[in-house]
This record gives structure tokens, C-alpha cells and sequence, in this order.
């Protein structure tokens, strides 16, 4: 994993609210998007690498379904959290 614990606890105060509150829906798709961003960039060097591959899709999939959940609960949240994050939808 390329995000160090700092970098984690930074990006839940920004997306949380603050560090502790690491289970919000906004501070795990934030952490899903790094993650997926980091597994993109290996597999442009690495293109057989298919257990990253598939952890990729499995990752994309649950970052789908979390923010499914934030569109039916909050829209406005959901709308300001893929403009922030730079999720195309």
C-alpha cells in the first residue's frame, strides 16, 4: 500500500470530518479512490498482473456500491464529494 498512516489520517480529516471518524462513507470512498488510483497506475507498467486486476474491479465495485448509498442518502453530499474527488459519473 503506497498511502502512508499520515497520508490515511490526513485524507480523513479532509473527507471524515476529522481523523478518528474513519468509517463515513465519504472518508472510505476517499480511500477506495486512492487506492484505485495507485492499482491504475501499476497496472499501466505491470499489464499481466491480473491479481491486481481483479482486486482492482472488486475495489471499483465496492466504491460503486458506497456511492450508490451516498446518492439515495445525501445528493447533494454525493454531487460536491465526485466533483472534489474528480469521479466522472
Amino acid at each position: 500500500m503506497h498511502l502512508t498512516k499520515e497520508g490515511k489520517v490526513e485524507l480523513f480529516k479532509t473527507y471524515g470530518g476529522s481523523e478518528k471518524n474513519t468509517g463515513s462513507t465519504e472518508a472510505q470512498i476517499a480511500l477506495f479512490t486512492q487506492r484505485i488510483n495507485f492499482m491504475s497506475g501499476h497496472l499501466k507498467e505491470n499489464k499481466k498482473d491480473h491479481a491486481t486486476t481483479r482486486s482492482l474491479l472488486k475495489l471499483v465495485g465496492k466504491r460503486r456500491r458506497l456511492l450508490n448509498y451516498l446518492a439515495k442518502q445525501d445528493l447533494n453530499g454525493y454531487r460536491s464529494l465526485i466533483e472534489k474527488l474528480g469521479i466522472r459519473k
